[in-house]
């Protein structure tokens, strides 16, 4: 499941959690930061990024490649767009490179048979929570393409919800988790629209 190790991976230590396939905006001010992502820039390389949560920096990554460059100032910050490649597990910190880095394994995946009735199911119910979010309804041909990381990329889970789908190892878990998390999305969507309508509603019921 694992690759041979890697040594001198560069890590980016941050407060969020990233998915394979997910896009992220990244603003680098730090100066050992942007000379590591320069030197990414230049290497068309891959950087690791961890979470940095309140108890300890998570052992499970997901390495990015950056994609765009959004902006450069005159100070020598700049604003980049990343993507999610592949999760890793960090085996040991370097502390020789002038930035974070780390000898790490990149992960591979569970050999096991489909799941069609845990993609069916997750995929009903993002198509579900998309509608509800955006008054967009999703095709089955678009439905059918995505990925439990390409759908949960695009929801504002919590940190704690995300790293649990990235250190998993099977896509048949990690649409069976999406169906837990959408359920409770829906549910929360819907408590929310009850209190605003009665907030609106004055305590009395209005018909249309």
């Amino acid at each position: 499941m694992a690759e041979v190790p890697v040594q001198d991976f560069p890590l980016f230590p941050l407060g969020i959690v990233a998915l394979p396939t997910e896009s992220v905006p990244l603003h680098v001010f730090e100066d050992r930061f942007r000379t590591m992502i320069e030197e990414c820039l230049e290497g068309e390389s891959e950087f690791g990024i961890v979470w940095l949560s309140d108890e300890e920096l998570k052992p499970v990554g997901c390495a990015c490649e950056i994609d765009e460059v959004l902006e450069r100032t005159d100070d020598g910050r700049f604003t980049i767009l990343v993507r999610g490649t592949r999760a890793f597990r960090l085996l040991q910190r370097q502390d020789d490179l002038p930035y974070p880095a780390g000898i790490v394994e990149f992960l591979g995946e569970l050999e096991e048979a489909p799941d069609e009735e845990a993609a069916r199911e997750a995929r009903e119910l993002y198509g579900e929570l998309v509608e509800e979010a955006t008054d967009r309804t999703l095709s089955e041909e678009e439905l059918t393409q995505m990925s439990a990381y390409g759908m949960a990329g695009t929801v504002d889970f919590g940190s704690d919800a995300k790293q649990e789908l990235l250190e998993l190892r099977s896509e048949n878990a990690r649409l069976r988790l999406l169906t837990l998390l959408f359920r409770a999305a829906i549910k929360q969507m819907e408590l929310v629209e009850r209190a605003q309508l009665r907030a609106r509603s004055n305590g009395k019921v209005h018909f249309a």
